[in-house]
């Protein structure tokens, strides 16, 4: 093989690798996370997108500290951003309705995901967050981005103990 012949088979992988499926591995530990959708382009169990905690700490995200109306003082909050979730999934929709442990469920537009950066908070001051506190996740808004999202409206999406997600038209 002459170098033209490998430099143009590298240069094709190159154009073509981001069009390429990207699978969605199957979880290795304990699922923490399940999401539906009328049709994911993603699913790795039974139709549906399997997390466990370390593929979702694996995610793009960040890390932010705030107050809220639930802890005392600030607190530091880290995950993935919810948009990096439903794109390693492959949802799409435009509403989600996102569910906890103990079925209490909040829904949200899409724009919540799209537009401001949400994140499902896994760890709080850089701890895993037990079922106890909060955890195993915690939808956040960035507050310690923007106050005006400081309210009502938004403490009312601010769903913890998170066990799905479901994503419809």
């Amino acid at each position: 093989m002459n170098i033209r012949t490998l430099t143009a088979g590298v240069a094709l992988v190159a154009v073509l690798l981001p069009f390429r499926a990207v699978a969605l591995d199957a979880p290795k530990g304990d699922v923490v996370l399940t999401i539906t959708a009328v049709a994911l382009d993603h699913p790795n169990i039974d139709g549906t997108a399997q997390f466990d905690m370390a593929m979702l700490e694996a995610l793009a995200g960040r890390t932010g500290e705030m107050e809220t109306p639930w802890t005392e003082g600030k607190v530091k909050f880290s995950g993935p951003f919810l948009r990096a979730i439903l794109e390693a999934a492959g949802a799409h929709g435009t509403k989600l309705k996102v569910v906890a442990l103990n079925d209490y469920a909040a829904e949200l537009p899409i724009e919540d995901v799209t537009t401001i950066d949400t994140i499902l908070a896994t760890r709080m001051d850089g701890e895993l967050m037990s079922v106890r506190d909060k955890g195993p996740l915690f939808l956040i808004y960035p507050f310690d981005k923007d106050s005006d999202l400081f309210n009502e409206k938004y403490f009312s999406r601010s769903v913890w103990q998170i066990k799905s997600i479901e994503v419809s038209k």
